[in-house]
């Protein structure tokens, strides 16, 4: 192989992709980039102004951008926002289950035991985890089956692999996630199409909106305690950047990967392989 051959495999011009979770700070940068590998990316979004200016970074990196409305856990929102891009685009090629987060009354805190956690709150996480994974999957798979080709990647996280003290509801959701990718490359592979591939990348310790206090002070920037572990126990020494996604990611949506489904990869530096000594 050339490194022409490398460039070529790589670019994704012709690609239809449909992204969920594209308005945060890790799913964004994964859009802009396969923007910039030259695919058209419909961004699902509740919140349309929140997903125009990804657009437009899409839009300059090199590619198409298109803003649809709905929210991952109603199927007849995603079934409406889905068939928007097909009759604008003529199908969707890759499918990004990016949609994801955790529930402040989710989470055991001193003032928030376990025994407190409303059944509420946990079912939030769950629905927004679990079913916003399974749902854009059934919708978007289902054309990817009567088209017999498709790639699907989820977005997991370590704590899938490892439990997080505090984020009960979020880590048992993750690896809800892991296995619901395994089991659904099975499926799509056996009963569909082995040209339809399913894959997950599970991030480390990324600083995001989302976590940004609970591992930094917001006064001084220095390390909170729960910050402090984290980086004792990455062998990398560092938080994520977004960038550090991509090489992953571009490789499992593209044809480098072809033979490869039903795999979860830890982009975490380090931290799933440390034991503590």
């Amino acid at each position: 192989m050339t490194l022409k051959d490398l460039t070529k495999s790589y670019d994704l011009s012709g690609m239809a992709a449909f992204v969920t979770g594209g308005t945060g700070v890790l799913c964004s940068e994964i859009a802009v980039a396969m923007g910039g590998c030259g695919a058209s990316v419909a961004l699902l979004a509740r919140d349309l102004k929140k997903a125009e200016p990804v657009a437009r970074r899409i839009e300059a990196s090199g590619g198409t951008a298109m803003v649809v409305q709905g929210d991952v856990t109603d199927p007849a929102q995603v079934h409406k926002a889905a068939g928007q891009v097909i009759s604008a685009w003529g199908r969707i090629d890759a499918l990004v289950n990016g949609a994801g987060g955790n529930n402040p009354k989710a989470t055991t805190n001193p003032s928030q035991s376990f025994f407190e956690l409303v059944p509420e709150a946990l079912r939030s996480v769950f629905d927004l985890n679990i079913m916003g994974t399974v749902i854009p999957s059934q919708v978007i798979g289902r054309h990817m089956a009567e088209r017999k080709q498709g790639v699907i990647l989820n977005v997991s996280s370590l704590s899938a692999f490892k439990p997080l003290t505090r984020v009960m509801a979020y880590s048992a959701a993750k690896a809800g996630v892991d296995n619901f990718t395994r089991w659904l490359a099975v499926h799509m592979a056996q009963e569909y199409s082995h040209a339809i591939r399913v894959n997950a990348i599970a991030p480390g310790f990324f600083l995001t909106d989302q976590n940004r206090f609970l591992l930094t002070d917001k006064g001084t920037g220095e390390l909170t305690e729960r910050g402090r572990k984290i980086l004792d126990h990455t062998p990398m020494g560092r938080f994520g950047v977004p960038a550090d996604l991509l090489g992953a990611s571009l490789w499992l949506l593209s044809p480098m990967a072809d033979f490869v489904t039903g795999i979860v990869v830890p982009v975490d530096g380090g931290f799933a392989a440390y034991g503590g000594v």
